[in-house]
C-alpha cells in the first residue's frame, strides 16, 4: 500500500480532475466536440450523477454503516441493493459521470482525455484498498459479491 491510499478523500479527486479537464480545455482543447448550446446537456448528465450518488450514499445511512471511503474499516454492513446490484462504486461512478459531464460542458475533446487517468487514480487509490478490507472484515460475502457485480460497470 502507497502511503496516499485511503488518505484523500474521493471528492478531493473529483474537484481536482474537474480543474484538470478546465485547464487542459482552455489550454489545449484539441477539436470543439459539443457546440453551444448542446453542451449544456453535460449539465444534465451531471445532474443524473448526483441524484445517484446521494442514492447510494442514502442506502449506507439506511444499513446504519459508515459511508467514510477513508475509514472502510469501520464499515458495519455489506450495501449490495439498489445501484450496487449493478456496480460495486456508484458512487465511484456518479463521480465519473460528473466528469463526463463536465467534459461535455467544457465542449472539447481534450478534457476526455483524463477521465482514463481519473479511473485508474481512484481504482489504485481508493478501490482496491477497500476491497481488501472488506475481504478481509467480511470474508466470503463480500468475495461472493464480488464475483456477481463489476468493480465500475
Amino acid at each position: 500500500m502507497n502511503a496516499l491510499q485511503l488518505k484523500i478523500p474521493p471528492p478531493v479527486y473529483l474537484l481536482t480532475f474537474a480543474g484538470l479537464m478546465w485547464l487542459v480545455n482552455a489550454w489545449v482543447p484539441l477539436f470543439q466536440l459539443i457546440p453551444v448550446p448542446w453542451n449544456k446537456l453535460g449539465l444534465v448528465l451531471i445532474g443524473v450523477a448526483v441524484v445517484v450518488d446521494f442514492w447510494s450514499l442514502g442506502l449506507f445511512f439506511r444499513a446504519h454503516t459508515t459511508f467514510n471511503p477513508i475509514h472502510p474499516e469501520r464499515t458495519s454492513a455489506l450495501v449490495t441493493d439498489g445501484p450496487y446490484h449493478y456496480t460495486r462504486n456508484p458512487m465511484y461512478v456518479g463521480m465519473l459521470i460528473i466528469l463526463a459531464g463536465w467534459g461535455i460542458y467544457l465542449g472539447s475533446i481534450t478534457p476526455f482525455l483524463l477521465l482514463p487517468l481519473f479511473v485508474l487514480t481512484l481504482t489504485v487509490q481508493q478501490v482496491i484498498p477497500e476491497e481488501k478490507v472488506l475481504e478481509q472484515k467480511f470474508g466470503s460475502a463480500y468475495l461472493e459479491y464480488k464475483a456477481r457485480v463489476s468493480r465500475w460497470i
